[in-house]
């Protein structure tokens, strides 16, 4: 087997083999060029304590320790803030002993500020499903400033497969862009606290300036509080090479006392100029830390890790239009511009 990031028509393949299953019928909306999307299933479990199950032991065992009530969302359901849930997906997977899979939030998901974690039976890391697993999926789910309304269906998170063991292609260093265009630009969004409820299924249904607070650095300098959360974006452009995805690596502690990304996951296309995406930039979702941190325009903050795909994808980001395809700051779909 070639290794590498499966492309979307191997994902198909999967599908069609049985490697990958789910309790609705798989649509064609939730395969991208590098991912798979996983849906929410009918309940949820409000947790006392997140958990990982830890090698021969499953996730519904588990629940006895932590579990304090089950929600039936089947009419839809609001996840607090504050609290920790864990809902059953949809899709299952039987993966071969070739065949890897890391989860990710899906962009709009990290731009909610919703801290999700995927985890499987036997998990002993979170977001990591190992090679020949075989069994179903669950996310944890922990809104940290918007309550959400969630239905079966609603896709929060992505499954990414790789087959076999790859080297990272190159890193790419990602800085701050506190500058904007133009003078007095708008350089990011700090998220209002004890706003109104966030529909997931709802596109440009909530009024932005209800939910955010426009930022300007007229100096180049922000200071980010502690606890809260910032919409921000790179000084770079980013291109995701048509035979690559990438990965934006978890915050480094050399780098500064924050969280620069919920949402990591790159497809092949991504800023490419043939589809559409001159000029893209990464948007980093930014939670502050412990203390204080004063961010300076042209700052380092991330870190973009390259990998090679098995293949070309059949149809690549943005080919067939998306959100954030050509995008500067912007806030997720849910907002109207």
């Amino acid at each position: 087997m070639t290794t590498g990031i499966l492309p979307q028509q191997a994902i198909e393949a999967l599908i069609g083999s049985g490697a990958v299953t789910s309790t609705e019928q798989i649509i064609a909306g939730q395969i991208q060029p590098a991912s798979l999307d996983l849906r929410l299933g009918q309940k949820a479990y409000r947790l006392r304590a997140s958990f990982l199950p830890g090698k021969g032991r499953d996730v519904e065992t588990c629940l006895d320790d932590v579990c304090m009530h089950e929600i039936d969302m089947s009419a839809g359901a609001v996840l607090e803030t504050g609290c920790v849930y864990l809902v059953p997906l949809q899709e299952s997977f039987s993966l071969s002993p070739e065949l890897s899979a890391a989860a990710n939030p899906k962009s709009s998901t990290g731009r909610l500020d919703v801290f999700t974690r995927v985890i499987c039976d036997g998990a002993t890391a979170f977001d990591a499903i190992c090679a020949g697993y075989s069994g179903p999926l669950y996310v944890e789910i922990a809104p940290r400033t918007f309550s959400i309304l969630v239905k079966p269906g609603d896709r929060l998170v992505q499954a990414r497969f790789r087959a076999g063991v790859h080297e990272a292609l190159g890193v790419q260093t990602v800085s701050i862009d506190l500058k904007g265009k133009g003078e007095n630009a708008i350089i990011g969004y700090r998220a209002r606290r004890h706003s109104g409820l966030v529909t997931v299924s709802e596109v440009a249904a909530h009024k932005a300036q209800d939910f955010w607070v426009p930022l300007r650095a007229p100096e180049g300098l922000l200071i980010l509080d502690p606890g809260e959360f910032y919409i921000l974006a790179s000084k770079e452009a980013v291109e995701i090479p048509i035979d690559q995805a990438a990965e934006m690596a978890p915050i480094a502690t050399e780098i500064g006392e924050f969280r620069a990304h919920y949402a990591g996951f790159f497809d092949p296309g991504f800023g490419v100029s043939t589809m559409g995406g001159s000029g893209s930039r990464a948007v980093l979702e930014v939670r502050g830390r412990d203390v204080p941190f004063l961010l300076r325009h042209g700052q380092p903050v991330a870190k973009l890790v390259y990998e090679p795909m098995q293949s070309v994808p059949g149809t690549l980001y943005g080919q067939n239009g998306s959100h954030y395809q050509a995008q500067g700051l912007r806030l997720s779909k849910h907002f109207a511009d």
